[in-house]
């Protein structure tokens, strides 16, 4: 069996390299500083594992513990951290520079749905033909989404002209 390496986990009993570590038993005591060899057959004594748990100081730490156990409880504790995470996902909202009325108002609805579940918000204004010409149009509208959201997200980064569209990204509150 190869030795656990950094990817896998940490050290076990007698693959542990280290000239000296300081070991904790199986009932939290402080058992000193001693060789790799006399801490794994202490842990072989009472039927454990050595395991390294602090490899980065100096002397490394091993405690005397079970290491499927010990296994299975990082396993449960990574699950738990993955399930109480939120992603925040980046939404997007296009708009026109002559929209209608209408179509403004179901585009910030839906926008207001995106920032109420923590999403950000990627807002872009596609310029088409002579529409470039009246860049401030579109300024305005960008403006004025941004007024209209003013309660519920906060730009982050104000509109740029990135070739034909113009970008605005809004962030929920916090």
């Amino acid at each position: 069996m190869a030795p656990p390496s950094r990817d896998t986990g940490p050290r076990v009993n007698q693959h542990i390299r280290a000239p000296k570590v300081r070991v904790i038993d199986h009932e939290g005591q402080n058992l000193g500083v001693m060789t790799p060899r006399d801490a794994w057959e202490a842990a072989v004594e009472v039927g454990l594992d050595l395991v390294e748990v602090s490899p980065n100081v100096d002397p490394p730490v091993c405690k005397i513990l079970d290491y499927g156990k010990y296994k299975y409880e990082l396993q449960k504790k990574a699950a738990e951290a993955r399930k109480t995470q939120k992603t925040i996902d980046l939404k997007e909202i296009k708009f026109r520079p002559n929209i209608d009325t209408h179509d403004y108002d179901v585009k910030l609805r839906n926008s207001r749905k995106f920032l109420e579940d923590g999403d950000k918000l990627k807002v872009t204004l596609r310029f088409r033909g002579r529409e470039m010409a009246h860049q401030e149009l579109g300024r305005d509208l960008l403006q004025r989404v941004s007024d209209d959201l003013e309660d519920i997200g906060k730009v982050e980064s104000m509109p740029k002209l990135e070739g034909r569209q113009m970008v605005m990204v809004v962030g929920p509150r916090a």
